[in-house]
């Protein structure tokens, strides 16, 4: 019964989540962990895994979500493949690395660590930085493979699809937005199968976790806020190209000032 209750918030939450990943390329996990982290409290998560929980399901949805984004942005030509070709396979060892990182942490620390990241990523919505570049091409060397695995990484950590890291990173080295978000969409699913599993595989033998749960991926959770975000992922893709994306970069970034200080404030 109490799963019942939450079905319409976490529709809501899907959608809302799946509209702002094909918009803006931001990961759908920045809207959907706040309201995870709230709701599988309620359902019998212990605290102590509530956030690994939280962002293990996040990554299992970015699963579902992104690909009806990335479908949307191949149609239009928003994907640079070989950047996808060169960076995959530093992603999915970031990524891996970081689920199992994860399990290290307490809840606390991880509420921590993405109520910053929900804060920078604030500043970034709020105070345009398009203009800024780095270079007109993609760093070699070192930077070449350290950058995608440090962005698997992070990002595994934190239940977020990479666009929060990739979409600046491949901006300020002069990727055109509109194929940096593509882009970071298949990136997503990338840190999202090889964060998910690893997720997985650290959460099982856990005790205390509720019925529905495989590792730390609670599936009921999955399932309803998939749904909102398959609808609604490729037509945030659709209007990524007519909506004033400043406006709405302005919103968004309040959102996650007040999401962020709701999560520190439940801890």
């Amino acid at each position: 019964m109490d799963m019942i209750e939450h079905v319409p918030i976490l529709l809501l939450v899907g959608s809302v989540a799946g509209f702002f990943a094909g918009l803006l390329g931001i990961g759908g996990g920045a809207i959907t962990i706040p309201a995870l982290f709230l709701v599988l409290g309620t359902i019998g998560v212990p605290t102590k895994w509530l956030m690994h929980t939280a962002v293990a399901t996040s990554l299992a949805i970015i699963v579902a979500t992104s690909l009806s984004s990335i479908y949307a942005h191949h149609r239009k030509a928003n994907v640079a493949w070989p950047i996808i070709r060169g960076w995959w396979i530093f992603i999915a060892a970031g990524a891996t690395a970081g689920s199992f990182f994860a399990k290290s942490l307490k809840t606390e620390q991880l509420v921590y660590i993405f109520a910053t990241l929900l804060l920078l990523l604030a500043v970034k919505m709020l105070v345009p930085m398009e203009r800024f570049k780095l270079g007109k091409a993609l760093p070699g060397g070192l930077l070449q493979f350290l950058s995608p695995t440090v962005i698997g990484f992070f990002s595994s950590v934190m239940g977020i699809g990479g666009g929060s890291f990739s979409v600046p990173y491949l901006t300020l080295y002069s990727v055109p937005i509109h194929r940096a978000v593509g882009t970071a969409a298949v990136l997503g699913l990338v840190i999202s199968i090889s964060g998910g599993l690893g997720y997985i595989v650290t959460g099982l033998g856990v005790s205390g976790l509720p019925p529905g749960m495989i590792g730390f991926v609670h599936l009921p959770s999955v399932i309803i806020v998939a749904l909102g975000g398959i609808v609604f992922a490729p037509l945030g893709a659709k209007a990524a190209h007519s909506l004033p994306k400043l406006m709405l970069s302005i919103v968004f970034g309040l959102f996650l000032v007040v999401a962020a200080v709701r999560m520190l404030s439940a801890v």
